[in-house]
């Protein structure tokens, strides 16, 4: 899969949400994404996604899975329990290996984007999210 340029006026109606309780992350994914011509809102904690969540469904979800206060698997189990929210996608984002995602089978992402996240990855991996997403 190639990352395609060119298509900011399409992807600026596409709101990402970032969770990352590491502000350096969050700041990186988004200034990679904006410069694609997505908005890109960030939040840095579980508590703060799910409160986010409350008032704005973006088009996808990019959260980190360890984090202080909630980890990204109750943060996801959260959203999919949720009638409203339940078929928001999420694009785990971690640094585990995958032996740690076994220990938590009924959390759903579309996909695990391992750190340190390369920018061409990040915008490949989110590209066909959107695109799946949009299809369904």
């Amino acid at each position: 899969m190639s990352v395609k340029k060119g298509v900011q006026q399409d992807n600026a109606s596409k709101l990402i949400l970032v969770c990352d309780d590491v502000r350096d992350n969050s700041v990186l994914l988004q200034t990679v994404l904006q410069m694609e011509g997505y908005e890109v809102d960030i939040v840095d904690s579980g508590a703060a996604t799910l409160a986010y969540l409350e008032s704005t469904i973006p088009n996808l979800l990019l959260l980190d899975v360890m984090m202080p206060d909630m980890d990204g698997y109750e943060v996801a189990r959260r959203i999919q329990n949720n009638p409203i929210l339940q078929n928001l996608t999420i694009l785990f984002i971690t640094a585990h290996e995958e032996a740690f995602f076994d220990q938590h089978p009924n959390v759903r992402a579309r996909a695990v984007i391992r750190k340190p996240v390369e920018p061409d990855v990040l915008i490949e991996y989110v590209q066909a999210a959107l695109l799946q997403t949009h299809h369904l």
